[in-house]
């Protein structure tokens, strides 16, 4: 008799982060996208004074932008697809075009995008806790830096 009382309140207590568990339901949502401050190329004037003096000053040279976006990535938790935007061969901006909408996907993302920029390619860990959608967006991300080469 005396074991029940203690055996009912660890079942009790077990149970409630069951009970309280919410799974993702499959919808996905979209984030906006972070980037890099880059310095914006400044636009020369055509007159002859104003060439003359940015022909002797250090420019860097004009990169064009490219968006890509990445092959989408159906998972258990929901689809994964990632838009990366390139300035020359540098990864200036990554966003989710879909996500699960999931806790530990939400709180995911903006780690995983973050790694992206620092590592400028897909070679970055996993999230702890979001280990599918990490995997998956690591998918989406190499595609998208594929298709750029390509």
């Amino acid at each position: 008799m005396k074991r029940v009382i203690p055996v009912l309140v660890l079942s009790v207590a077990g149970l409630i982060p069951v009970w309280r568990y919410e799974p993702s339901i499959g919808t996905t949502t979209t984030t906006e996208a972070v980037s890099t401050p880059t310095p914006t190329p400044t636009a020369t004037s055509s007159t002859p004074s104003s060439s003359s003096s940015s022909s002797s000053s250090s420019t860097p040279s004009t990169s064009s932008k490219k968006v890509v976006q990445g092959t989408a990535i159906n998972t258990d938790k929901g689809t994964v697809q990632v838009q990366v935007t390139f300035e020359g061969d540098k990864i200036s901006a990554v966003s989710m075009l879909q996500q699960p909408n999931h806790p530990q996907t939400t709180a995911a993302v903006p780690v995983l995008i973050e790694e992206t920029l620092k590592a400028q390619s897909s070679k970055i860990d996993t999230v702890s806790g979001a280990t599918i959608t990490s995997d998956a967006y690591v998918q989406s991300l190499q595609a998208a830096i594929d298709a750029k080469g390509a």
